[in-house]
């Protein structure tokens, strides 16, 4: 049964302590009979982001401020899962936010539970993706447990009203009107939306000073190119540079090197789950580099039959994951698919960076499927080329038989 708002005594907000999320506090107070507010912010790599974000809390109205350290668990747990996978949204988008809202979800259920609130509250725009991953994960872990979504409900129509709204309740903000946009920011991307972006016929301004922040334009990286190997261990990668290393702070020494040559950088049109058509340009330094290379091992590491059954799985674990059903029997079967893919995807990739473009520059594997003695163009006592014919024969024969047919029947083929 739907909670009445007079039934609601205690919120759990997911609070990021950006526009939205900074007003609903107040919000939620003035409208749900001074509710208690309890704040809860997954870090997933923001950095700066959440500096003095309880003191902003408290100070606009939370009892308290949860900041729960969910970095190393959202890169091994959604990060590496979906990068094994070859999970792409529409050629270009690397799920960068998508993936991003199960892992908080899921801990804001958690902490809601404890602290037995009546209702957990999100700062998703009607129109967004985002509300759907919220609650669809919501849903796997809290069922029972209200929603409140202030923007299918509140009067405020746009980020500029939003920005009155907290000018009137005293609120701090770290934007003004003219720098706007709506961002993303995580330990695999930076997303850009809004202003000047919604026209497609406008190009980004990558020069402008402040737009990008996770690294510059091809045209600004440097004139000579910097060379990273990349050692994989059944799909997940371990070393950099002949380093074992972590994985927070690979993410963090990918996305410095892809910032500095210019890697990453994604302009699009994307097909939201809700029906429009919306423009964002994303910056995935690191990301951009770990789905090639791991693309790169897998060119030698998996049989025909297995890598192309595994680009069409792609195509659906990537729907899986822009569309907010990361909790479901379906993906957690793909999961079990791609794992078993991925038991010999072990082995180097080295690659060479310069100006936004990534260059192979080598790939070895103990179960490398690359066969120099068959693939030579010189001589080898390994093929018989004479096999060829007979194989192209059998191979070739119902287009041989129906092409018969079609000559008896007066047809023409097409």
């Amino acid at each position: 049964m739907k909670k009445q708002k007079k039934d609601i005594k205690k919120v759990v907000l997911a609070y990021s302590g950006g526009l939205d999320t900074s007003i609903i506090i107040p919000w939620l107070k003035e409208n749900y009979n001074n509710c208690e507010v309890i704040a809860v912010s997954g870090d997933v790599g923001q950095g700066t982001e959440l500096d003095g974000l309880e003191e902003k809390a408290v100070a606009t109205g939370a009892s308290k401020l949860y900041i729960e350290d969910l970095k190393e668990e959202f890169i091994t747990d959604y990060i590496f899962p979906t990068m094994k996978a070859g999970a792409v949204y529409e050629h270009d988008y690397l799920l960068g936010t998508s993936f991003a809202r199960p892992i908080i979800a899921k801990r804001i259920a958690e902490i809601a539970k404890a602290e037995g609130a009546d209702a957990i509250c999100h700062g998703c725009t009607g129109k967004g993706n985002d509300q759907v991953r919220f609650e669809l994960s919501l849903k796997a872990f809290a069922p029972d447990l209200a929603i409140i979504a202030p923007w299918r409900e509140w009067d405020i129509q746009s980020r500029d009203e939003e920005i009155d709204y907290a000018e009137a309740h005293n609120i701090p903000l770290k934007i003004n009107r003219e720098t706007n946009y709506s961002k993303d920011k995580n330990l695999w991307h930076l997303s850009h939306e809004g202003l000047d972006l919604e026209d497609p016929a406008n190009e980004p301004m990558y020069n402008k000073p402040g737009f990008l922040e996770l690294g510059v334009s091809p045209e600004m990286a440097p004139d000579q190119p910097t060379y990273v190997t990349l050692h994989f261990e059944k799909g997940v990668p371990t070393m950099l540079n002949g380093e074992e290393i972590a994985p927070v702070s690979l993410m963090e020494a990918l996305n410095q090197l892809g910032g500095e040559n210019g890697i990453g950088l994604a302009d699009l049109v994307e097909n939201r789950l809700v029906g429009m058509k919306s423009r964002g340009v994303y910056e995935t330094p690191g990301g951009t580099i770990l789905y090639h290379a791991h693309k790169v091992l897998e060119t030698i590491t998996l049989d025909r039959e297995t890598m192309h059954y595994k680009q069409q799985i792609a195509l659906k674990y990537a729907d899986l994951v822009y569309f907010g059903q990361w909790f479901t029997p379906l993906r957690a079967a793909l999961d079990a698919f791609v794992d078993e893919t991925q038991q010999t995807v072990t082995g180097d990739v080295k690659l060479k960076l310069y100006k936004g473009n990534i260059i192979n520059a080598g790939v070895t594997s103990p179960f490398s499927l690359y066969d120099p003695e068959i693939a030579t163009f010189d001589a080898d006592d390994v093929y018989d080329q004479s096999d060829a014919g007979g194989f192209i024969n059998l191979f070739g024969l119902p287009i041989g038989v129906q092409a018969k047919m079609y000559e008896k029947n007066g047809l023409k083929m097409k």
